[in-house]
């Protein structure tokens, strides 16, 4: 069976003892064998993952899984608002900051110049995963110190 790339899922029925409907990581290789990995907690709207994950129980319920686009930047390439209630509209060409909460639902955070400095405020809104087709991922330079010259 293919496995799927390591990235962020969430997942659509139980697998093992994670119930439908959490934000997951997976990991397609490793010793003992391929692995989810849940969120310990959130840092600067990113998702930290607990250190220990649990093996895959039955390498079928990769079908379980549903593939989240990567957190990071983003720009709006065509307008939309959140969700069917129309409670916010996102513009085209807007920068905006993409992540996810436990269960998985998609947030936009909207970065701000404050004395010259992007600040990407702790609070976003939640938009129908429809929505995400409607984001380009930006490649954005990491400062110095840094392990990788770019993060997307």
């Amino acid at each position: 069976m293919q496995l799927p790339p390591c990235g962020l899922y969430r997942t659509i029925a139980p697998i093992g003892s994670i119930p439908s409907g959490r934000l997951v990581f997976f990991h397609n290789h490793g010793d003992p064998g391929p692995g989810l990995y849940l969120p310990a907690g959130w840092q600067a709207n990113r998702v930290q993952l607990q250190d220990k994950g649990m093996t895959l129980p039955d390498p079928s319920e990769v079908r379980n899984l549903e593939p989240l686009p990567p957190e990071g930047f983003y720009r709006v390439t065509e307008a939309f608002h959140c969700c069917e209630q129309r409670c916010r509209q996102f513009e085209v060409e807007t920068l905006v900051v993409l992540g996810y909460n436990g269960s998985g639902q998609a947030i936009l955070f909207s970065p701000e110049l404050v004395d010259g400095l992007l600040a990407v405020p702790e609070s976003g809104t939640a938009i129908d995963h429809s929505r995400l087709s409607k984001l380009k991922q930006l490649k954005v330079q990491l400062g110095q110190g840094h392990q990788h010259g770019v993060v997307h």
